[in-house]
C-alpha cells in the first residue's frame, strides 16, 4: 500500500513515522537531481507565495529556504524584524495575519521562543486559511529541516542513488556538545532513532542532563544513550555530529572555559581514531573553529560532511515546500 503524504504543517519530528521519512528522502533525491541540471528551476510551486518570517538571525537556514522556494518558482516575501511593525508594538500573530492578507500560502517561521510556529499554525487552522507553517527553528524545541537534511546527507553517503532510512539500522551516531540548548540535537534524536540508529549523546553534565534519556520513548528501533566522557560515545562510531556551544543561550556559568571544553570534548583527528575507519563528521554550523572541531578537520573533505550538509539543505527544503505546497485538499 502506497503511503500518502497528509501533513499540512512541519513543526517537529517527534511524531514522524518511518514512511514520512522515506517520502521525504525520495522527494529530496529527485530535487537533488534537478539542482544538478543546467536549468535548476521547476514550476512546482508557480503561483504560490512563500513568506519567510525569520524573527531570529539566520544565514544558512534563511538563504537555503529562499533558494529552495525560488527553485520551485514560488513568489517570495521576506520579513526582517528590525524594520518591521514589531518595533511599533505589533504582535507576532498580527504580523502573520498581515502576510496572510498578502496571499501567503506557506509561512516559514524561525523564532527564539519555542512554540511560536505552533501558535501561528493553530491560528491559521482556526481561521481555516489552508496556509501551511514550516518551523525553521524555534527556541530550544526543534529544527526539523536541519534534522532532515542531516538524515539525507548520511543516507546519501551510504547509498547515493537510493537514500533510505533502512541504511541506518544498527549504525552508531555520536552527537557531541551543547545538547541542552540544541534544537538540532532534538530533531536528530527523533529522526535517527526512528531510522534504527543508535544515538550516543556526549558532553559535560551541565550540557547533557540525564533527563534527555526520556526522549527515547521505547517505540523507536534505535537506542539513545548518554555519556559524560567522550571516549565511549566515539568508540566505533560511524558518524560524529558536533554541535555549536550556544553561549548566547547560556544563562548560567555552564563551562569552565572554551579551552578546557576543547581539551575534553573537541573533535580532533586523534579522537577520531576511536571511531570506525570510514567515520564522517557533521556540524550544523556555524562552527566555532578550534572549539567543537579542530580547524584542519573541518576543512578536510575526506572526513567533513559540512559542505554536503549545506548542499543537501536546498534539496530537502525544496522537498518540504513541495510536499506541503501540493497537498491534496
Amino acid at each position: 500500500m502506497t503511503f500518502i503524504w497528509t501533513r499540512n504543517h512541519i513543526l517537529a519530528l517527534a511524531d514522524w513515522i518511518a514512511p514520512e521519512y522515506e517520502i521525504l528522502l525520495q522527494t529530496a533525491s529527485s530535487f537533488r537531481e534537478v539542482l544538478s541540471r543546467r536549468t535548476k528551476k521547476v514550476p512546482a510551486l508557480q503561483g504560490q507565495v512563500v513568506a519567510n518570517l525569520f524573527f531570529e538571525a539566520s544565514t544558512r537556514t534563511r538563504s537555503s529556504f529562499e533558494l529552495a522556494a525560488k527553485r520551485l518558482s514560488a513568489d517570495i516575501l521576506n520579513f526582517s524584524p528590525g524594520t518591521s511593525s514589531l518595533t511599533k508594538g505589533e504582535t507576532i500573530l498580527d504580523t502573520a495575519k498581515t502576510y496572510l492578507a498578502m496571499g501567503a500560502d506557506i509561512m516559514v517561521i524561525r523564532h527564539q521562543q519555542a512554540g511560536v510556529p505552533l501558535a501561528i499554525a493553530q491560528e491559521m487552522d482556526r481561521l481555516r486559511t489552508g496556509v501551511s507553517i514550516l518551523n525553521a527553528g524555534d527556541g530550544q524545541h526543534e529544527h526539523p529541516s536541519q534534522g532532515l537534511l542531516d538524515l539525507f546527507t548520511v543516507c546519501c553517503l551510504l547509498d547515493n542513488d537510493n537514500p533510505s532510512i533502512e541504511l541506518l539500522k544498527g549504525k552508531k551516531i555520536a552527537i557531541v556538545g551543547d545538547i541542552l540548548h540544541s534544537r538540532v540535537a532534538r530533531s536528530n534524536i527523533y529522526s535517527l532513532t526512528t531510522a534504527g540508529a543508535d544515538v550516543h549523546l556526549a558532553g559535560p553534565p551541565t550540557l547533557v542532563p540525564r533527563w534527555f534519556e526520556g526522549m527515547s520513548n521505547g517505540k523507536s528501533p534505535g537506542k539513545l544513550l548518554i555519556h559524560w566522557e567522550i571516549e565511549p560515545a566515539l568508540s566505533d562510531a560511524d558518524f560524529v555530529m558536533t554541535l555549536r556551544l550556544q553561549r548566547e543561550r547560556m544563562t548560567a556559568h555552564l563551562l569552565p572555559s572554551l579551552r578546557e571544553y576543547h581539551l575534553r570534548y573537541g573533535i580532533t583527528r586523534e579522537r577520531l581514531k576511536l571511531c570506525q575507519k570510514e567515520v564522517r563528521v557533521l556540524h550544523p554550523g556555524p562552527v566555532n573553529r578550534g572549539v567543537e572541531l579542530s580547524s584542519d578537520l573541518m576543512d578536510d573533505p575526506r572526513l567533513s560532511l559540512i559542505s554536503q550538509q549545506v548542499t543537501s539543505g536546498v534539496a530537502v527544503r525544496m522537498a518540504l515546500l513541495y510536499l506541503i505546497g501540493n497537498l491534496e485538499s
